[in-house]
C-alpha cells in the first residue's frame, strides 16, 4: 500500500487511516487472523526465522499493532510487542484512565524498522471534551524467543512523554494552577524560561492550594514516584490559578537559559549568598531531567575550596601564604596522581597551588590527616559542618544535596580533588561559592521559608579566617588563575574556581566552574565540555553579569 489508503473505523470512534506504511488500499481487519500470533514466524521451509524483521513484517505487523489498539483491544496489541505484561495496562489505559473517546492513527512511512504515526484524539471527562494530538513512533524488531516481528515496547510509543512508571490519566488536576512570578512580581511561564518547566510543575504540586488556586480538570503523565509532578499535556477545563511569588530572577533566568543553550547538556544555578536565594535554574536541554538541581556528578577541582578549608581547619596549612609543595605527581596507596600536562610549583605557596589547580598539592599536604586515620571523614565533616552538605536542603522544589561519603585508600586522595564518590549538582557549587562570599551557609531557597514554614538546614560559620583565605585564594583564580579567561568580562569583586571531572567511558572530562561577584554566586556543569574555564566558566560569567 504503497499508495492510497483506507480508513477503518472501529467501534464507531477509533480509526486507523492507512496511509504510509505500506501495506495496500484495504481494510485494517481484512487480513488479521485475530490468534495473536503476530506474523512472519517461519519461513517457506517451516523454519524459525531470524535476523531483521523483512519491509513486509515491518508493513503486516505495524498494521497490526495499530487496528487493534485502536479498536481498544489491548490485549491482544500487548501479544503483538516483546513485552506483553507492561504493555497491556498502559495500552489499556489509554482509554480507561486516559479518557481517549475518539482517535485517528496514521501512520507515516516507515523508515527502516521504524514506523512513525500521528493521532488526532478526542479526550472526553466529566462533560468536558478537547482534541488532542501528537506524533509518535514504532519499531519492529524480531521476537528473541519466538522469532516473531513484535513492536519493541517502550511506552513512549503510546505517547513521547511517557517512561517507564509512568501512564496517561484524565481527572481533576492533583494541584490547582499558579501564576509563578519572580522577586519583582515578573510572570514566570515555562514557554518563556523553558527551563523551569520542571521547577514550575514541582511548585505546582508542592504549593498550587496554599496559593489561593482551584483545581481544572487535566490530561497529564503521572508517575509512580510520588516525588514527581504531574506533568499537563492538554487542559480540558480551567482552574482558578493562584498567585505564588519565587526568589527567582526573570534577567538573571534569561542569562543563564540563554547561557546554558549553547551546549547539548549543561545546566546553571545563580544564589544570592546573603539570602541563599536562588535566582535561577537553567538546563539543556531545557524541557529535560532538572539536572541543575537533581544531578549527582563528581564535581572535580571546584571540590578544591572544601578541601581547602579542610586543610586549614585541620591546621596541615596555616593560610594562603603557606608553603605547599606541588610536584608533578604523588603517590598514595599505590595509585599515581598528576597535574594536568605534568606541571609543578618549585617553592610554591598555597595560593598559588590553588588558583594554578594542582592537584598534587592537595593530596601530598593531607597526607598527615592520613597519619592521624582521620582522612577518610575529615572531607565530609568539613563540607556538612561549615558548607551544609548533605543536611536534607528544604529548598522548596525538589532537590538533591551533595555527598561527600567515608572513603579509604586512594579513594580518599581522589576524593580531595572532587573525584571518587563525591557527588554534586550545579545548585550545590553554587552554594558552596556563596557560603564563601557570605562567610557562612545560608540554605538555598527557591520559595520564601514563610509561605510553608518548613525547617531549613543550618551549619556553623565559616572561621573568619579560613572564610578571609577562600576569597583570597577564589580572588587570585578569577583576576589572574584558571578563572581568569572566563571571568575577565565580569567587574566588581569577584571569586571563581575551575574543575574537570573524568567520566569512565567518557573520552572528556565534565566542565564544571563556580564563582560569585557581588551578592550573586553562580556554578555550572557542561558535560564533555573539557577544562573547567573553557565551557563552564563562560556560561557562569554570562549568569554573573546579569546581577
Amino acid at each position: 500500500m504503497r499508495s492510497g489508503a483506507k480508513v477503518a473505523v472501529i467501534g464507531c470512534v477509533f480509526a486507523v487511516v492507512a496511509g504510509g506504511v505500506g501495506y495496500g488500499g484495504y481494510n485494517l481487519y481484512s487480513g488479521l487472523t485475530g490468534d495473536g500470533d503476530g506474523v512472519g514466524t517461519r519461513s517457506a521451509s517451516g523454519e524459525r526465522k531470524s535476523g531483521p524483521p523483512s519491509a513486509e513484517e515491518i508493513d503486516e505487523t505495524a498494521k497490526d499493532f495499530l487496528a487493534a489498539w485502536a479498536g481498544g483491544d489491548a490485549p491482544k496489541a500487548a501479544q503483538l510487542t516483546n513485552n506483553a505484561v507492561e504493555a497491556e495496562p498502559l495500552l489499556a489505559g489509554y482509554r480507561q484512565q486516559a479518557h481517549v473517546s475518539q482517535a485517528v492513527i496514521t501512520p507515516g512511512k516507515a523508515v527502516g524498522a521504524k514506523v512513525p504515526f500521528t493521532v488526532n484524539a478526542t479526550v472526553s471527562y466529566e462533560g468536558q471534551s478537547k482534541p488532542w494530538t501528537y506524533s509518535s513512533a514504532l519499531t519492529v524488531v524480531r521476537g528473541l524467543s519466538t522469532g516473531k516481528a513484535l513492536i519493541d515496547w517502550a511506552p513512549a510509543v503510546v505517547h513521547p512523554k511517557l517512561t517507564k512508571n509512568t501512564s496517561l490519566k484524565t481527572d481533576q488536576a492533583s494541584a490547582p494552577p499558579i501564576k509563578a512570578v519572580d522577586r519583582k512580581g515578573r510572570e514566570l511561564t515555562k514557554e518563556k524560561y523553558p527551563s523551569l518547566g520542571a521547577v514550575l510543575d514541582a511548585l505546582r504540586k508542592k504549593y498550587g492550594e496554599a496559593a489561593g488556586g482551584t483545581a481544572g480538570i487535566e490530561l497529564v503523565v503521572t508517575s509512580t514516584d510520588q516525588a514527581v509532578a504531574d506533568r499537563t499535556l492538554l487542559t480540558l477545563s480551567e482552574g482558578k490559578e493562584g498567585k505564588l511569588t519565587t526568589t527567582l530572577d526573570a534577567d538573571v533566568q534569561a542569562a543563564a537559559e540563554r547561557a546554558v543553550k549553547k551546549y547539548s547538556q549543561a545546566s546553571a544555578v545563580a544564589v544570592k549568598p546573603s539570602t541563599g536565594e536562588i535566582r535561577a535554574v537553567a538546563n539543556s536541554p531545557a524541557d529535560g531531567y532538572n539536572t541543575a538541581m537533581m544531578g549527582a556528578q563528581a564535581p572535580g577541582s571546584t571540590m578544591k575550596i572544601v578541601t581547602a578549608a579542610m586543610m586549614m581547619d585541620q591546621g596541615v596549612v596555616k593560610g594562603p601564604s603557606a608553603k605547599v609543595e606541588c610536584p608533578a605527581n604523588v603517590q598514595w596507596m599505590g595509585r599515581t596522581f598528576t597535574n594536568l600536562d605534568g606541571f609543578s610549583i618549585p617553592s610554591g605557596t598555597f595560593e598559588e597551588s590553588f588558583r594554578r589547580s594542582c592537584n598534587t598539592a592537595f593530596i601530598k599536604a593531607v597526607k598527615p590527616l592520613d597519619d592521624r586515620d582521620v582522612s577518610g571523614t575529615a572531607l565530609g565533616a568539613t563540607a556538612s559542618k561549615y558548607f551544609g552538605i548533605g543536611l536534607d536542603w528544604q529548598t522548596g522544589a525538589v532537590s538533591v544535596d551533595g555527598s561527600v561519603p567515608e572513603s579509604a585508600g586512594a579513594e580518599t586522595a581522589a576524593s580531595y580533588i572532587g573525584q571518587g564518590r563525591i557527588t554534586m549538582n550545579a545548585l550545590n557549587m553554587a552554594s558552596v561559592a556563596a557560603t564563601v562570599k557570605n562567610g557562612g551557609f545560608l540554605q538555598p531557597v527557591i520559595v520564601p521559608k514563610g509561605l510553608d514554614d518548613r525547617p531549613l538546614a543550618t551549619a556553623q560559620r565559616l572561621p573568619g579566617s579560613i572564610a578571609g583565605a577562600l576569597r583570597q585564594m577564589m580572588g587570585a583564580t578569577a583576576r589572574y588563575g584558571t578563572g581568569q579567561a572566563a571571568m575577565s568580562v565580569v567587574q566588581g569583586d569577584k571569586g571563581a574556581k575551575t574543575g574537570s571531572a573524568e567520566v569512565d567511558g567518557q573520552g572528556t572530562s565534565n566542565s564544571w566552574f563556580t564563582g560569585y561577584a557581588g551578592d550573586l554566586a553562580a556554578a555550572a556543569v557542561v558535560q564533555s565540555g573539557g577544562h573547567g574555564g573553557d565551557a563552564a566558566g563562560p556560561v557562569v560569567a554570562q549568569v554573573l553579569n546579569a546581577r
